[in-house]
């Protein structure tokens, strides 16, 4: 089993930023994918950003060119830094490892983009 806890989200202004952590409870190793998710209110969960643990990265659409993952493998962690926020990007954020075939969730930092 792995944990993952999250850290770092709150409450900021448009065009603020924010660095979220995730840290797993044990060591991934270097192929283990990790990921970040959202899920607004209403909406269903959706990707954000992955890296691959040899620096790969994907990103959705609505984040790229505003928001970066990385990844440091020996201190089972992974970022996302997330500048020039939206209202749109508010939401509760997960972080996701897949390991050996297994997905593992954390249990979500609350975003809020609001003046």
């Amino acid at each position: 089993q792995v944990q993952l806890v999250e850290s770092g989200g709150g409450l900021v202004q448009p065009g603020g930023s924010l660095r979220l952590s995730c840290v797993a409870s044990r060591s991934i190793g270097g192929s283990a994918v990790m990921g970040w998710y959202r899920q607004a209110p209403g909406q269903q969960r959706e990707l954000v950003a992955t890296i691959q643990g040899f620096g790969d990265t994907n990103y959705s659409d609505s984040v790229k060119g505003r928001f970066t993952i990385s990844r440091d493998t020996p201190k089972n962690t992974a970022y996302l830094q997330m500048n020039n926020l939206k209202p749109e990007d508010t939401a509760v954020y997960y972080c996701k490892v897949v390991q050996f075939g297994r997905d593992y969730w954390g249990q979500g930092t609350q975003v809020t983009v609001s003046a």
